[in-house]
């Protein structure tokens, strides 16, 4: 490809996305470059402090606890606060509480803190994503997570390598450069980002009018509890599959090392295999999703699941770096694509004002299996050997394949939503670099972020098949109402 047509691609990779969604990328990627805590807090613990590897193992336990815990508060938090004031809560508390940890030196103390640097650091993921769906039109939102995503990743594997030498001048140095660029997250967002959150309909007979399917069975009122998420089958059969794939994922920072060292391998050894994962996704995240962003989503999920399983099971016959690495790049592809496209499929069975309920539903699924991880694969790895967990992570895979084929057999086919009427865009007319292109919300031009006028919010269908309701008794996909739109997510 020419130097013009990289230029291209890269453009039209980054443009039409409103002015808020940048703000936040930039808080996300400002978060992700100072991270410190998860990265060297094992050896922090034990080098450090001199604590022994089971007690850095607890706190690791009780740092992931606090994210499960605070997942779902969290959700609820996004609905009813709103999204804004979720996240300066959450980057505020986390600022906090990492500083305050760097401080600690009984046991007791760094255990508890560093549960509650687990659920401050938690809590804003579910608000994030929720604000993203509001901002970002359906048809960019698969390219939107994935930028979003890659700003994790660049800013992570930046953080690793500096984050080395800050340790080796002060740990303590570490902690609190993690507080202030926490800090300056929270005030990205207080100063740049507006809230999404949409506002309560006058009645059922406006959320009619306006096409909307995201009543969340409530009666008509929009109200969505977290007894409608869980009774949501569709939905939760979607978390129960996300938990199965990140048991996946997590064996390559769980179980990796581990069987990389009993097979004589050296932490630099593993440090040069799993870099590749590092920089895959940061070559790769853009291209790929430019690739993968209008194409069936069904067959991606199924897809990246299958190669995340086999990319683990292949695992057990490498002998050497090169082939440990080999293995990496198969189940790196499968996170690239696995990652953007899920986070869509939640945000078309969310409704609108319940998508920090769902996202938190979500994010607790992820947490929950950073949880459960080591301790399911020392206990395999103990009693039948590393080549028996790999063969688990193949069958693991396989079967998140078949639910994914069979859970989106019947979702209902959706349809790009156009902005032909041209009305006002999310910045003061902007048009956010789309010629005859606006980002709308349908009603007074204002920067809600409720989007196309006329269309589900993301609904993706049928607000009673949603809320595990069967939309037909046939199973075929359901019709819209009169008035209503489905959406794209990508």
């Amino acid at each position: 490809m020419s130097v013009a047509g990289l230029r291209r691609a890269a453009r039209e990779s980054v443009s039409g996305l409103p002015r808020e969604f940048w703000w936040l990328w930039t808080s996300t990627l400002v978060n992700r470059l100072g991270a410190f805590v998860a990265t060297f807090m094992a050896l922090y613990l034990t080098m450090e402090r001199g604590y022994s590897a089971s007690y850095a193992g607890l706190v690791a336990a009780l740092h992931g606890l606090g994210g499960v815990v605070s997942a779902l508060g969290a959700g609820v938090m996004t609905d009813r606060l709103g999204r804004r004031p979720t996240m300066l809560i959450a980057q505020t508390s986390t600022a906090v509480s990492v500083a305050v940890l760097g401080f600690m030196v009984h046991p007791v103390a760094i255990a508890a803190v560093a549960f509650l640097v687990g659920m401050a650091s938690n809590a804003s993921r579910p608000a994030v994503q929720a604000m993203m769906a509001d901002i970002v039109r359906p048809e960019d939102r698969v390219r939107a997570f994935s930028l979003n995503y890659w700003a994790i990743n660049l800013g992570f594997a930046v953080s690793s390598a500096g984050a080395g030498f800050v340790a080796e001048y002060s740990y303590l140095a570490g902690f609190l450069g993690e507080a202030a660029m926490t800090l300056f997250c929270a005030v990205v967002v207080f100063a740049k980002v507006p809230e999404s959150r949409p506002e309560p309909e006058a009645g059922p007979g406006k959320a009619a009018a306006h096409g909307r399917a995201d009543a969340g069975g409530a009666g008509g009122t929009g109200e969505v509890r977290l007894s409608t998420v869980l009774r949501d089958g569709r939905f939760m059969s979607v978390v129960g599959l996300s938990f199965v794939i990140a048991l996946i994922f997590q064996q390559g920072y769980v179980a990796l090392p581990v069987a990389m060292g009993t097979h004589g391998f050296s932490s630099s050894d593993f440090g040069t295999a799993i870099a590749v994962n590092g920089v895959l996704i940061v070559v790769l995240q853009i291209p790929v999703t430019r690739f993968i962003q209008h194409r069936d989503p069904r067959r991606l999920l199924v897809v990246s699941s299958l190669l995340a399983g086999y990319g683990f099971g292949l695992t057990a016959f490498a002998g050497s770096v090169t082939a440990y690495a080999l293995t990496i790049c198969v189940w790196t592809v499968a996170e690239i694509v696995n990652s953007p496209i899920q986070t869509g499929l939640v945000v078309r069975l969310s409704p609108a004002r319940g998508r920090g309920r769902y996202q938190g539903m979500y994010t607790m699924s992820w947490s929950a299996a950073a949880l459960i991880a080591p301790l399911m694969s020392g206990q395999v790895i103990d009693r039948f050997g590393t080549g028996w967990l790999w063969g688990a992570c193949a069958v693991l895979g396989t079967t998140a394949a078949l639910g994914y084929w069979l859970l989106m057999r019947n979702l209902p086919k959706e349809e790009t939503v156009t902005t032909a009427e041209g009305a006002g865009s999310s910045d003061s007319g902007e048009n956010n670099g789309e010629s005859g292109e606006s980002w709308e919300n349908g009603e007074s031009g204002e920067m809600e972020g409720r989007a196309v006028s006329g269309r589900a919010e993301g609904d993706g269908g049928d607000g009673s098949e949603r809320n595990g309701a069967s939309a037909s008794s046939s199973g075929s996909p359901a019709s819209p109402a009169p008035g209503q739109v489905p959406v794209e997510t990508g």
